[in-house]
């Protein structure tokens, strides 16, 4: 794949490219404001998102529309329980006339993937991403293959009390930098929804058609590249490594987040102050990102099941323990 020239914006004009590309999605998906700015921190910070819900609630609108909103290519795998991994990858054909094998590429070779309903296939199938997630490739036959870059995964999931529904394990999980918890709307949303779907249409759908190509690749790039080099303090870095450690050690989680739970704080943190137009992060940051960057990381005790404690409860409770640097 040709390497894409390198684009240079100021930070001003990168928050505001960020602020129309969050006015088009919206353009499709009606509300949800909080969901939505998660999702645009983890395309900032260059990682792979993972979106919780009960049917119905637009998750895979939210994908649609944000691929839609960027100038670059867009895959679609719908998780099945007979998917097989080669179904996302591709795999090796053999074709008589050259009486050689031919490398049949998966949709996972994509600038942004949507993989629909995930946790409703086997984990052997939810594996066939972590190579792609982790390394930006894919290894078929043996064969290693690059992914264009930016490569993004947005994963939708069902509840897991859903029927038919497999959970992920732990090694997925923990390549996404983000989990976001997906509600229902407010009765204003839903309002101004019904009102848009039937508008004069016999589709029960909203129109994606209406949201506008308004990034271009190479300026997705640079967004990243901007947000991997903004000047973190130590003393931020130091906040969010004891919260992650934390995590490990807080009573009621009989699994806390690794390594890759410091990062991500980190990462996200970076591309908050990025919408804010600073070119800084402050401990505030960290704090703003702290639930959909670690309640996927947490692996919490019978007991507090029992209980009916939540990642987030418990995640709340120690953002309030761990001390904060001065600002």
């Amino acid at each position: 794949m040709p390497e894409l020239p390198a684009v240079t914006l100021p930070l001003s004009e990168l928050a505001a490219r960020t602020v129309t590309l969050r006015e088009q999605v919206s353009r499709a998906f009606i509300g949800q404001g909080e969901v939505l700015d998660q999702v645009l921190l983890a395309l900032l910070a260059g990682g792979h998102v993972l979106i919780e819900g009960v049917p119905g609630l637009g998750k895979t609108l939210l994908v649609r529309a944000l691929a839609a909103s960027i100038s670059c290519s867009f895959g679609r795998v719908q998780f099945t329980p007979d998917l097989m991994p080669s179904d996302i990858t591709g795999h090796a054909i053999y074709d008589p006339k050259t009486e050689r094998f031919q490398i049949r590429r998966g949709p996972v070779f994509a600038n942004m993937l949507l993989a629909d309903e995930i946790n409703r296939a086997p984990a052997k199938t939810q594996a066939a991403l972590l190579e792609s997630m982790q390394e930006g490739q894919v290894t078929i036959e043996g064969r290693r293959f690059a992914l264009p870059e930016p490569f993004m995964v947005v994963a939708t999931q069902n509840s897991i009390e859903q029927e038919g529904t497999y959970p992920l394990p732990e090694a997925q999980l923990d390549r996404f930098l983000i989990k976001v918890d997906i509600g229902y709307p407010s009765h204003e949303d839903e309002q101004r929804m019904v009102e848009q779907v039937l508008s004069g249409r016999v589709a029960a759908d909203l129109d994606v058609s209406r949201v506008e190509p308004v990034l271009e690749q190479q300026e997705l790039l640079a967004l990243q590249q901007a947000v991997a080099t903004l000047r973190v303090d130590p003393a931020v870095i130091d906040y969010a490594v004891r919260i992650a450690r934390a995590t490990r050690e807080w009573p009621g989680v009989i699994g806390g987040a690794g390594p890759r739970g410091g990062l991500a704080l980190v990462r996200l943190a970076r591309a908050n102050a990025v919408l804010d137009e600073r070119d800084f992060v402050t401990p505030d940051d960290v704090r703003a990102v702290a639930l959909p960057a670690l309640r996927h990381r947490l692996l919490l005790a019978p007991e507090a099941l029992i209980e009916r404690q939540r990642a987030d409860d418990v995640l709340d409770a120690l953002l309030h323990k761990v001390a904060a640097p001065r600002q």
